[in-house]
Formats: C-alpha cells, sequence, structure tokens
C-alpha cells in the first residue's frame, strides 16, 4: 500500500467525517493521463479536501516550511504532506516562479494530476482575484486538459486560514474539461496566455459563484 493509500484509509474518513464534503462533476476528471486540476483558493485545507475526494493522487506545489520542521512534529507533518502529494519547492526569489513551473510541467510529462491555484496565494476576502498565466503555460507546454473547480465553504470551516479547522460542510464542484491544442506551440505569447489563463478563471468563477476582481491577490493583500 502507498502512502497516498494508506493516509487516505486512516484519516479519509474522520477528514469525511469533520468536512462533510459534497462533490460535483469528478467524473470530468479523466482516469489517466496528465491532467491539470485548477481552482479557487480560500484557505489551508483546500489542498487537504482536495486529495481526499479525487480517486487518483493529486500532486502539488507547497511552502518548503512544511517539511522542513524539526523534532517529532517536523517529521510527522513532513510525513504527511509529502504522502497526500505536496511536493515541496522554495518560491521565493526570481527562481521560485520557473521551480514551480518546471516542477509541474515534470508531474504532468509523468501522466500524473497537477493541482494548481492559479491566483497563486490564498484569497484575502473570499472573492475571485486575476490568475497568474503559470496555468496557460503548463496546459500549452504539455498539451494536459484543465480541469476548473471550485471550492466552497472551506474558509468558513478555517477563517483566515491559520488554526485548526471546525467542523462543517464544503462543497468541491468539477466542471468539464478544457483543451487547448489551438494554441499549441504559442506559450510564449502573453496574448494568448492571458486568454487562457482568463477562460479558465471564468470557469472556477462560474463553478464557484465567487465576485471577481480583476487584480492579483497579492497586490490586493499588500495594499
Amino acid at each position: 500500500m502507498s502512502r497516498f493509500a494508506l493516509i487516505k484509509a486512516v484519516l479519509g474518513p474522520i477528514m469525511r467525517l469533520m468536512f462533510r464534503p459534497q462533490v460535483e462533476g469528478v467524473e470530468h476528471i479523466p482516469g489517466d493521463g496528465p491532467v491539470i486540476l485548477a481552482g479557487n483558493h480560500l484557505t489551508f485545507i483546500d489542498s487537504i479536501v482536495l486529495p481526499l475526494v479525487t480517486k487518483r493522487q493529486v500532486y502539488f506545489i507547497g511552502k518548503d516550511e512544511y517539511v522542513t520542521g524539526k523534532g517529532f512534529k517536523g517529521r510527522l507533518m513532513a510525513w504527511f504532506f509529502t504522502g497526500v502529494g505536496m511536493i515541496p519547492v522554495d518560491r521565493d526569489g526570481a527562481s521560485g516562479g520557473v521551480a514551480a513551473l518546471m516542477t509541474g510541467r515534470r508531474i504532468l510529462e509523468e501522466g500524473k494530476i497537477f493541482g494548481i491555484y492559479p491566483e497563486g496565494t490564498r484569497s484575502p476576502d473570499g472573492r475571485l482575484y486575476r490568475g497568474r498565466t503559470g496555468i496557460a503555460r503548463l496546459t500549452l507546454m504539455t498539451g494536459a486538459p484543465v480541469v476548473p473547480f471550485a471550492m466552497i465553504g472551506t474558509d468558513k470551516l478555517q477563517p483566515g486560514g491559520a488554526g485548526i479547522p471546525r467542523p462543517g460542510k464544503v462543497t468541491v464542484r468539477f466542471g468539464e474539461a478544457m483543451e487547448f491544442s489551438r494554441y499549441e506551440g504559442m506559450d510564449r505569447d502573453r496574448y494568448v496566455l492571458r486568454a487562457v489563463t482568463d477562460s479558465v478563471m471564468a470557469e472556477v468563477m462560474r463553478l464557484s459563484g465567487q465576485e471577481y476582481v480583476d487584480m492579483y491577490a497579492t497586490k490586493a493583500k499588500a495594499a
């Protein structure tokens, strides 16, 4: 049994009891081959709920601080997060974004599922913010389809993204797969990248029902 299967078998029932996830449209996720799951990001537990509701393992980028802690607690956190599919990357500095992009590309070229939050960070106020174009680069470089998804209610269980989440009900809604083969070879065209990203975010907005803000979330947080 893989570590992911073990974690899901042991902690899955507990998490389902806590979060009571209602899942819609999971059949839109292909049963094999590379897939990009792209969705909104409300709070920390989004990355715990998402692997819980998908049959295939989802790999995603996480802060390296989650796996560098010391002592028993640090080792336990590292075992858990890497077990559920988190790949630690130092995203700070000029090379951070490139490292994350190349990691996502490698995962997709291995035929796996890569989960990404195009906003780049958690929403500061529950609204949906402008997407970063890394999502477009990934789909155009690899040909992987994009399955949009929406997390609904996770921010109510863990306001501010910190502390122990409270029990409650969340909804995870998946949309139909989107493919962008018509833009093959245009992964360096900034207008194409923006158009692809905006089309994915429009579908995430439709699924989530969030108000859209045409501004990067990082800028909103700094204001």
